[in-house]
Parts: C-alpha cells; structure tokens; sequence
C-alpha cells in the first residue's frame, strides 16, 4: 500500500483523472429531486398511516426535519472537501481512513441496492397496468433502459431527468387540484383545512408515531446521493450544500402536502381494500379510473428516474474509490476516454440491479437499503462534529448548535432508526459490514498501514 507521500509524488507525475465540472445548482436540485422522487410519499402512505394510527403527515414531517439535521452535515462536509465518494471521503478525512472505507463499504450496499428498489417498484407498477407481460420482462427492460443512458454520460443524466422531472409534477399537479376540488365539494373550506392528521387524540400513542417515524424515513433515502457528484458540479463549496438542504426542504414540505391530503380525503387508515397501495385509492377516488392510470405512469418513471439517478451515484462512489485504490483501481478507478463515465462500474452495477430485481422483493431490498443508508448517515455526522467543532477551522469560531449540536442530534436520530430495523436486515448487513472489516484488515495488513487517499489541488 503507498503512503500518502508516494501518492503525492505518483500524481505530480501523472495525476489521477478527474470528473468533469458540468453540473449547475438547478441541474443538482433537479438530481436531487428525481433520486429522491417527488412522489416519493405515495408507496409510504398507508403503511404510514396504518402504524401511525391515522398520524402519517406528523410521521412524514417528523422524519423530514430528522433528515435535515443530516443533510446539513453532508452539505457542509462537501464544500470541506469537494470530491466523488459522499461518505466514503468524508469519514475518510473528517474521521479517520479506515473509518471512511467502512463507511464506504455499507454506503456501497447502500447505493447498490437502491437500483434494485426502483426497478423492483417500476417493474410492479408498469406490470399492474399491462398484467399480460411477465415481471422479469420488464425488469430486463428498465435495467437495459438505464444502463445505455447512463453509458452516454452524466449531461445525457441530467437531461433525461429534467424530462421526467417535468411529466410527473404535471400529474400531481393534476391531483392536487382534483384533490382539492374534491374537498370543497364535499364539505368547503373546513373540510380542506383540518389539524386533524396531525393530531387526533382518539388516535394519537408516541410510540405509534416513532415507529411511523422510522417507516416514513424512507421517503426522503437518497438524499445523499448529491454529495456523490460533487465532482461534476461547479462550485461545489456553495452547490453541494445548498442543493442538499433545499432538496431536502421541499421533499418535506412537498411529501407533508400530499400526505395531507390523502389523509383528509380517506380519513380512517382501517378502510383501505390494500394499505400497501392505499394512495392509489385516494387518487380513483378524487379522480376516477383515468388519473389512477396516470398516477401509475407517474410512479413508473419516478422510480425509473430515481433508478437511473441512484445508478449514477453508485458508480461514482466505485469510482472514488477505486481511483484510491482500496478497491482495484484498474476496474473501478477506470474512465471511459469518449464520455468520461465510469463504464466498468455502469455495467456491474447493471447486472447486480438485474439479479436483484430478478430475486429480490420490494421488503427485503428496502431493509437492506436503509441499514447501509443510516450506517453512512450516522458516520457523516460524526465526521461534521469531528471536523467543525473539535478539529476547528482557521481563524473561525466554533458554534455550540451549528458545529456540535446539528450532527450529535443527527447521529443520534439517525441511531435510533438504524437499531430499529428488522432482524433480517441486520444479519444481511452485519454480514456484508463484517466483510468489509476484514477485507479492509488483510489490505492494510491488520489496519497496520493507512489506506491509500488520492490528493487534490481545491477546484
């Protein structure tokens, strides 16, 4: 393993290739958007709504504001240090190396398993509207789909998701006013405006709301994965972080509304003929047959523009670390010369969604999901605590709440969640960790030596 020195001395010589900076804010907040997508609370809802007892807008908005804490401490660890790799990098140089690559590794199953998630949604989805085409047909499809526009590029990425982006908040602006037109129909302005979702005291248990709390968490996964292009944006040092927070911010605000309204148009959570689909019914019963048909187009390309965005963040994270050579860097660390995408990396990743997507289902893919997403989350904080409040920084005074207070209340959350997983998914991931910490052992030859980190001049 070369010290940090060699590595030094290696890049003066021949640097290492580099991301290009091509990425705007809106193109980031739009990324952002699509990754987490903006229909994201619809296959939350009545699972939601179910475990909070009628309380599924207070879980949402709940989690939303725990999120947040988060995303303000991956924000600021990306305008530290503007590179690809999200956690991997941030732990790696807020912490410690062999902390950062162990965040890597359960960030990796993370951003592995969410392509498998959204095909898995999209191919269920495109499958209930056309039942006369197998399951695996369209699960070959989508992962063909996204493995071509994502071998063309990061602009061609960003392109496809600003289209997709721009369908889909036509359709739920289709069910906001159906939604609304519904409400006063039925019973005018008090029906429209009601504190009851948020608090109805026949209803209302703590424990019933921190549970739904944990669920509902799973609307705003993926977050983080506009830290992993920190590489392709320009000026990083403001994007990255505005992009995270403002990201974050409107899925709350958005998800709460939808939420809301689901909430107030089907009001006892007890009624629904299927809780795992219960926003379908909301939506036929607004709009008919002909927006519920919409509405599943929509979800269809939400979790195709999420898959297609997720895949993107997952190759980049195989990149960073394959460019620091903790994992082979003649395979992951490669860059196609025509389109400077991580083409290695696209068609692995590719084949693990299709094998998943084959073998997996929807549960168990998505418990596997949030045990290396809360793993990372709580590092990345740990690293903003580390490096903002005890580090320091030049002729900068500490504060108490932004620079100790955000991400110890952050990991803290974030903890919670994470022990509060099922039994399955902590024996899947606590494997796959354990692999990772003796993997890492027999590099570094029992931790004995410093994993190797690639130096960059500030963009």
């Amino acid at each position: 393993m070369t010290t940090g020195a060699d590595e030094r001395d290696h890049g003066a010589a021949t640097p290492p290739r580099r991301l290009g900076r091509v990425l705007g804010l809106r193109d980031l907040i739009f990324y952002g958007i699509v990754i987490i997508q903006p229909i994201a609370a619809v296959p939350v809802f009545g699972v939601a709504d179910g475990l909070s007892h009628g309380h599924a807008v207070t879980a949402v908005l709940v989690a939303g504001m725990a999120m947040m804490l988060t995303a303000v401490s991956y924000g600021r660890m990306a305008a530290m240090y503007p590179l690809a790799g999200s956690a991997y990098n941030y732990v790696g140089r807020g912490l410690n190396p062999h902390l950062g690559f162990l965040a890597g590794w359960a960030m990796v199953l993370d951003y592995l398993v969410f392509p498998v998630v959204c095909v898995i949604q999209v191919a269920l989805t495109v499958q209930r509207l056309m039942p006369a085409i197998p399951y695996a047909l369209w699960v070959f499809a989508f992962v063909i789909v996204l493995t071509a526009i994502n071998l063309r590029g990061i602009r061609t990425t960003a392109r496809t998701n600003t289209m997709l982006l721009a369908f889909i908040f036509v359709v739920i602006s289709i069910f906001l006013v159906a939604a609304v037109s519904y409400l006063l129909k039925k019973g005018g302005l008090p029906e429209l405006f009601s504190a009851r979702p948020f608090y109805n005291p026949s209803t209302f248990r703590v424990g019933a709301i921190a549970t739904a709390t944990s669920f509902a968490a799973l609307t705003y996964l993926g977050f983080d994965g506009i830290t992993t292009l920190a590489e392709d944006v320009k000026n990083p040092r403001r994007n990255v972080l505005l992009a995270t927070v403002l990201v974050c911010a409107f899925t709350t605000f958005f998800s709460g509304l939808l939420v809301y309204l689901a909430q107030v148009i089907w009001p006892d959570y007890r009624t629904f003929p299927n809780i795992e689909t219960a926003f379908m019914d909301v939506t036929q019963r607004v709009g008919g047959s002909g927006l519920f048909q919409t509405m599943g187009i929509a979800i269809m390309l939400a979790s195709l523009g999420a898959g297609l965005s997720g895949e993107v963040a997952a190759a980049r994270l195989l990149f960073a670390m394959g460019r620091d050579d903790v994992i082979p860097r003649k395979a992951f660390g490669y860059l196609s010369p025509n389109t400077n995408t991580p083409t290695f990396n696209v068609l692995l990743i590719s084949a693990l969604t299709l094998i998943g997507g084959l073998f997996l289902n929807l549960e168990h893919a998505g418990e596997l999901l949030n045990f290396g997403a809360f793993l990372s989350f709580m590092g990345v904080n740990l690293a903003s605590l580390n490096q903002y409040y005890f580090r320091g920084l030049p002729d900068v005074k500490r504060r108490l709440f932004r620079d100790a207070l955000v991400p110890i209340m952050g990991f803290l959350i974030c903890l919670g969640m994470w022990l509060s997983l099922p039994s399955l998914a902590e024996i899947v991931g606590g494997t796959w960790f354990c692999a990772g910490v003796i993997y890492q052992a027999i590099r570094t030859r029992g931790f004995r030596t410093q994993p190797a980190l690639v130096i960059f001049p500030d963009p």
